[in-house]
Formats: structure tokens, C-alpha cells, sequence
């Protein structure tokens, strides 16, 4: 018979007990979290299968293959990519030897899951990963487990129900195999991109996948009720495998606090609510396996229907009203009428004392200019948050501020979070970026997250306008920014820059703020190409000296100065900060008809340089 009828033909008629944690368990053994678990096949097999054997053992109907992290997008981070094959092949082998030993010891069989989980970062639109992309990551790692003789696919932990379906859609395309799709769900019983029970199964179900459930996130109490959700779904098996509570960190070690005696009761209950593959997710150990056992035994999975009706759970329309607090920016205003953009740059301190920004904040209101930049750890140097300082400057002195967002230390979460409190504090204009590389700042082992990119950054705020998150889900107000990319006119890879332009004005940009700028040919093709579309403000920064200069053009990505401007410099001499805002004014004068702004970043805080460059206009 071959898996796929004899795996379904068993769940009808029996109550299938699944393993327990596998990455806790390696951490008992002593293998620490910021080690490559797939990899572990390869390395220490002796301990893949020591896990295998002892959940079997405890009375687990279905063991995963140790590859829940084997697709290649997450191998290339631990810099396993081109063993994906090897990797995923060695832990359904093991998985395997354990099955078919144990399956004859005990008389009954022991099925393999090859165990699929998430790739790590966003799809579109909010993430850069296509879905055709994910699509294809998924049906590579599942055909090399399928060919390694696994009975059952199982994918897990995913929080994105477009994922899960691509990974579905995938697996049906890669084998015949029986397909088990779990989802994490947080405490509201939504998952996180916001997505409900009935919604889950409903489009799991249409994708193919024999059975839908829940898993990881949360403790069995939850999970219980998002099952019991899902159960209003007909057509499909069910299956729940929460973890052991939420952890504690204890004397160097994270702790479960579940007990076994605290999933054997709740085992019960899963079954009474229509599960019928029950096991356990982080933190359950072959102990939590053993008395879930004893609890069920072999009995026969109970279809009880969920009270909750389908048109109930998917009510998800709410009123969506503008935001009353604060107001909207002025910039685009001023844009619309046609007047001259000026904005300037001032740098959060890189310690606590921010009154020479305020100052220079209050020089530049008196000198007319329109709005203040405020930058984000540019250079990934650490300063105080450009929130709090485009606060401090709004309520000090009364001037509009740009907020820099970047995409480099915040996760999606993170993001949203800091948006909202944006709109809250009156910061109207945002320039989403991606943000320069933890490698090239003051602390070069730092992590970058970038969840998502300048333009997926620009997606989610465009979301927020509209009401809704990063999921599409109703916030039940929109927010009102204006939002704003950055232009590089002198990239290596022109075609790539000019094709991302075009992404971001998609995106939802009203207007341009270029790199720092020193050749006038460059500006004037960008303009060519994309003038009319949206304002653009044309990035300056004077120079302060020959040093300065050579600086710029040698060691910062993307930023040429022409031969006959650094030999400027050079003969300036000690006057070189004068000859510096003279190239720069003589830039804004030749640039001034061509742009509908300047964006002025004077070097070290020298706002000076700035005002005399202002002379220009």
C-alpha cells in the first residue's frame, strides 16, 4: 500500500501521537542555538538518532526528520547551502533506520515526516523573497526527501499563510506524499501576519494538504482553541502540536515550565476537539511523549464539530477612520505649490547631549529652511534614535522634521511598533532605507535584521496609510505619512538602481532625496529618466578639506567626486572648507532648475557650511 493511503487510512481510524522537540533536545545534548541543527546529520548523527530512538520508544506514532531549517535560503546563512542534498538526505536516512527497527520491534508502524519549516524572512510584498521564489525553495528540499523515502511531508511553524500555501503548493507538485501543514498562532489565536483559524484551514485545504493544524508559538491552552476553531472546516484531518508553555532563561539555560502530566490532560482534550495527530513542539521532551500516550492510547480520533460558524471567524471588516491626532505633513503641500524645497541634515548625538542639534535646529528655522533630516545610525554608528531626537526638534523649535527609517536594526515587528509611535509623536514624513551594514559601523559583529528592504519598508508604510498592517489586517485608524525614498543617480549597477526607483515610486514615494551628489551629468541623466514622476531633492554635502574629499570618493559606496574638484581641494589648502561650499553652491546653482529641492548635509554638524551654501539660492 502505498504511504499516502495507508498514512490517511490509519489517521481515520486512529489517533496518531507525533514526537516532541527536536532542536530543545540537541540543546540538552549540548549543542548550543547558534550552531546549524540540519547540519548536526552530518556532524553528529549519533544524537539525531539517540532523539529518534527515544521518542519512538515513549510511543510516537510519527518522528520528523531533523530538517526543519534544510532549505537552502537558511542553509546559506549557516554557510551549508551546497550540502542541502547531503543534509536533508543523511536526516531522513536516520529517521528511517530509527522507523524501520522500531516499526518491527513494536509490530506497528512508525511513520517519518520530513519535516519543512519556514525560510526565515518575509515574502513579498512586505519581504523581498517572490512567491514564485519560495515556491521553488520548498519544492527542492521536499523532492530530495521525498526521494530519501520519508512517508509524510510535514510543514511546520510557518506564520505566513502565503508561505504555507507555496510550500504546499510545492509539495504537491514535488510527490504524491500525504502533506501535514502546521501554522503558529500567538495569543489572540491569530497568526502572526494576523491570519484566523477557519482562514487557515479554509486555504490549506483548497491548496491540497491533507492535514491542517497548529503548532509551536504558544502552550497547549491556546492551541486548543484555534483548533477548535479550524474544526468548523469539513474535509480535512487535523493536528496540534503546541509547545511546553513559554520559556524561561534559568541558570544559563532556557526552561519549559509544562509538565508531562499537564500535555497528557490536554492530549485528551485535543482529541475530544478533533485532533487527529497530536504531539508536542518546543520544550516537550520523550517524557511529555510517554504520558500523552498513556492518556490516548490507541484510540480512535473523535470528529467533533466546532460550534464556531465559518461566517463568524471570518468577519474581519472593521471601520477604518483617519487618524484625528496631529496633523498632516506640509512638505508635499509646498511641493504642490512649487516652491523650492530646503532641507537640512542634522545628526542624533552619539551620546546623550543634544543641545547642539536643537541649536542648529533653531538656526536653521530662523534661516527659512523647510524641514530637518534627521539621520538613522547613518554608517551604522550608534547615536541616539532618530525618533527621539525628530521629537525633541518637532516640539523644541516647531520645524518639520524627516524621519530616516532604516531597515537594518529593527525586525518587522519592531517596525510597526516604531511607526505607529511616530505617527502618535506628530512625525509626518518618513525616507524609508535600507540602512548600511552593521559590518562597516563601530561594532562589526553586530546583527543586521533587514526583515525587508527600503521598498518593502515603503509597502508596509503604505499599508499603515491605508488603515491596515503589515498582513493586511485593519489597525482601525490609517496613519497620514508622507513618504519619501532615496535616489542613487551614480551606482555601479545603473540598470538595477533605475529599476528599484521605479519599485519604490510604486511603493507609495511622493518624493526623491538623492545620494550625496558632485556630478552634474549623473543628476541631470536621473532627471531625464525619471523627472516629472515625483519631486525630486537633490543630496549636497560641502567638503571640508583635501582629506574630507578623498574620503568620500575612495571609501563611501556610490559617491564620485570628479578629478577636477578633489585637485580643488588640494590647492585650497587650509581654506578648504571655503572652496567646499563654493563647488557646492556652484552645484545648486546649475542643479536648482532641474530638481524641486536641495537636501544639505553639512559634514561634522559644520551647519555654517550650510547656511552659506543656502547663499546660492
Amino acid at each position: 500500500m502505498e504511504p499516502m493511503n495507508n498514512f490517511i487510512e490509519l489517521l481515520s481510524r486512529q489517533v496518531l501521537l507525533c514526537d516532541g522537540a527536536m532542536g530543545t533536545q540537541m540543546y540538552e545534548k549540548g549543542i548550543s542555538f547558534d550552531h546549524c541543527f540540519d547540519e548536526i546529520n552530518l556532524s553528529r548523527p549519533d544524537v539525531i538518532k539517540s532523539i529518534h530512538v527515544a521518542y519512538a520508544n515513549a510511543g510516537a506514532d510519527i518522528i520528523e526528520t531533523n530538517t526543519f531549517g534544510g532549505n537552502r535560503f537558511r542553509l546559506r546563512h549557516h554557510g551549508f547551502e551546497e550540502q542541502l542534498e547531503e543534509i536533508n538526505r543523511a536526516g531522513a536516512h536516520h529517521a528511517l533506520e530509527v522507523s524501520s527497527s522500531k516499526s518491527k520491534e513494536f509490530g506497528r508502524p512508525i511513520f517519518v515526516a520530513g519535516s519543512v519549516g519556514p525560510l526565515g524572512k518575509p515574502l513579498e510584498p512586505i519581504g523581498k523573497i517572490k512567491k514564485e521564489e519560495a515556491f521553488e525553495f520548498f519544492y527542492e528540499q521536499i523532492a530530495i526527501l521525498a526521494r530519501a523515502g520519508v512517508h509524510v511531508i510535514m510543514i511546520e511553524t510557518i506564520s505566513d499563510l502565503e508561505e504555507a500555501r507555496q510550500a504546499v503548493l510545492a509539495a504537491k507538485k514535488a510527490c504524491n506524499l500525504p502533506v501535514v501543514v502546521q501554522m503558529s498562532f500567538n495569543d489572540e489565536g491569530k497568526t502572526l501576519m494576523g491570519n484566523k483559524p477557519v482562514e487557515v484551514a479554509t486555504t490549506l485545504k483548497q491548496a491540497g494538504a491533507e492535514v491542517v493544524g497548529a503548532n509551536c508559538s504558544v502552550g497547549p491552552q491556546i492551541l486548543l482553541d484555534v483548533l477548535e476553531r479550524m474544526t468548523a472546516v469539513d474535509g480535512i484531518h487535523f493536528s496540534i502540536q503546541p509547545n511546553a508553555g513559554l520559556p524561561r532563561y534559568v541558570g544559563s539555560r532556557y526552561v519549559y515550565l509544562a509538565s508531562p502530566e499537564y500535555f497528557a490532560d490536554y492530549a485528551k482534550m485535543f482529541v475530544s476537539s478533533g485532533a487527529g495527530i497530536i504531539g508536542g513542539c518546543c520544550g516537550t521532551t520523550p517524557e511529555h511523549i510517554r504520558q500523552m500516550k498513556l492518556a490516548i492510547g490507541f484510540q480512535a480520533p473523535i470528529r467533533s464539530k466546532s460550534d464556531v460558524r465559518i461566517s463568524e471567524m471570518e468577519e474581519t471588516s472593521k471601520v477604518v477612520t483617519s487618524l484625528p491626532v496631529g496633523s498632516s505633513s506640509s512638505l508635499i503641500e509646498k511641493f504642490n505649490a512649487g516652491k523650492f524645497v530646503v532641507s537640512i541634515e542634522l545628526d542624533p548625538p552619539r551620546g546623550l547631549n543634544y543641545e547642539r542639534v536643537i541649536e542648529g535646529a533653531v538656526l536653521c528655522k530662523k534661516h527659512e529652511v523647510d524641514a530637518i533630516n534627521i539621520a538613522d545610525n547613518p554608517l551604522a554608528k550608534a547615536g541616539m534614535t532618530p525618533l527621539a531626537m525628530a521629537s525633541l526638534v518637532r516640539e523644541s523649535v516647531h520645524l518639520e522634521t524627516i524621519l530616516h527609517f532604516s531597515c537594518r536594526d529593527r525586525n518587522l515587528l519592531a517596525m510597526q511598533s516604531e511607526l505607529m509611535s511616530a505617527h502618535v509623536l506628530n512625525i509626518r514624513t518618513v525616507l524609508g532605507i535600507t540602512g548600511d551594514p552593521p559590518v562597516v559601523g563601530d561594532y562589526p559583529n553586530a546583527t543586521g535584521v533587514f526583515d525587508v528592504d527600503s521598498i518593502g519598508l515603503l509597502k508596509l508604510i503604505s499599508n499603515l496609510n491605508e488603515g491596515i498592517d503589515l498582513a493586511g489586517k485593519s489597525i482601525g485608524s490609517k496613519t497620514n505619512f508622507l513618504l519619501a525614498c532615496a535616489a542613487n543617480p551614480t551606482p555601479v549597477d545603473l540598470a538595477r538602481e533605475y529599476d528599484r526607483y521605479e519599485q519604490k515610486i510604486e511603493a507609495g514615494s511622493k518624493f526623491a532625496m538623492t545620494q550625496v551628489l558632485y556630478d552634474l551629468k549623473a543628476l541631470e541623466a536621473f532627471v531625464k529618466r525619471f523627472g516629472g514622476r515625483i519631486p525630486i531633492v537633490a543630496g549636497i554635502m560641502p567638503l571640508k578639506n583635501a582629506k574630507h574629499a578623498n574620503f568620500m570618493h575612495n571609501e563611501i559606496p556610490d559617491i564620485t567626486i570628479p578629478d577636477v574638484l578633489r585637485d580643488r581641494m588640494v590647492k585650497a589648502g587650509e581654506q578648504g572648507a571655503v572652496e567646499g561650499v563654493n563647488i557646492a553652491k556652484e552645484f545648486l546653482k546649475e542643479a536648482k532648475s532641474m530638481v524641486q529641492g536641495v537636501y544639505i548635509m553639512p559634514p561634522f554638524n559644520r551647519f555654517d557650511m550650510a547656511f552659506d551654501i543656502l547663499g546660492a539660492l
